[in-house]
């Protein structure tokens, strides 16, 4: 039996990506900030095969959490994906002069980011294993409802990682009614979170990147 990658999100608000990338194959441990990130590392640093690090964070930021993992003499080749919401380039190359070996900017669509997460693994010692693949598949014999314009601009959102509070803004909505969209969604594309209604959206092409 192939070995699932294992990856440490490191990220004050994990929930949507720590739901999302075990249905895609991978293990996922999961740090709220920089500190708990190099404790997790510190105890088993052979166990993570990649970390997904956020640059806003409290306590310990992404740029300082990265200069610890790369100063470690066990950790100094971990690959590392930035996530950032700071699109200013020198801020970017600077980060890769540390020692990122990626970046994505958020809000990111799903797809781009496990792309990366893919070329980044090849890249590293991992191409030395088998990655074991996970087939996503919602197959019912049951017609999914179609969506209302203004569910799809929702969905679109919601694969970007927006919150309900960012969503409603985005819109211009109420968050209740942020809320009701969800649930109409969840209710036609039978299914019962919001990580399962993105993998349906991309796989039916409701999704605007």
């Amino acid at each position: 039996m192939a070995e699932l990658a294992k990856i440490l999100i490191v990220d004050d608000n994990p929930k949507y990506l720590a739901d999302a990338l075990p249905m895609y194959g991978y293990e996922v441990s999961v740090a709220t900030d920089g500190i708990q990130a190099l404790k997790i590392l510190s105890k088993s640093p052979d166990s993570i095969n990649l970390v997904l690090l956020d640059v806003m964070m409290p306590n310990m930021n992404g740029w300082d959490t990265l200069k610890a993992i790369r100063s470690n003499e066990k950790t100094k080749t971990l690959p590392v994906i930035m996530i950032t919401a700071v699109s200013e380039e020198q801020k970017i190359v600077s980060g890769l002069k540390i020692g990122a070996d990626d970046y994505i900017v958020k809000p990111f669509v799903l797809p781009n980011l496990l792309a990366r997460i893919e070329a980044v693994l090849r890249r590293s010692n991992w191409n030395k294993k088998e990655v074991k693949s996970v087939d996503i598949s919602f197959t019912s014999d049951e017609p999914v409802e179609m969506l209302t314009q203004r569910e799809k601009e929702v969905l679109s959102l919601v694969a970007k990682g927006a919150s309900n509070h960012d969503i409603a803004e985005k819109l211009f909505l109420k968050e209740v009614t942020v809320k009701t969209h969800l649930n109409s969604i969840f209710k036609k594309l039978k299914v019962s979170n919001r990580t399962q209604a993105v993998l349906l959206g991309m796989q039916m092409n409701l999704i605007n990147e």
